[in-house]
């Protein structure tokens, strides 16, 4: 995961690093290090972050800039 885009929409959604760690069951350290890049997430979590902000994990991941998939746009 790209953690700049996690930061990203966690700042866009006005969340702090603890709020985030909360919705999602994991520490604040642990979403720092996501966001730094220096750890992923287990790929449940990954979904899970992708179904909160809405945007497909392509977008995650960095290999489009186009946030939401062309399934979620037809859904």
């Amino acid at each position: 995961m790209v953690g700049e885009r996690l930061s990203e929409l966690r700042k866009d959604k006005g969340l702090t690093q603890k709020a985030m760690a909360d919705i999602f069951g994991v520490s604040v350290n642990t979403i720092s290090l996501y966001e730094r890049d220096l750890m992923s997430p287990e790929d449940a979590t990954e979904e899970a972050i992708a179904r909160y902000f809405d945007v497909s994990l392509d977008y995650l991941h960095g290999l489009t800039d186009k946030q939401r998939s062309i399934a979620s746009d037809n859904a």
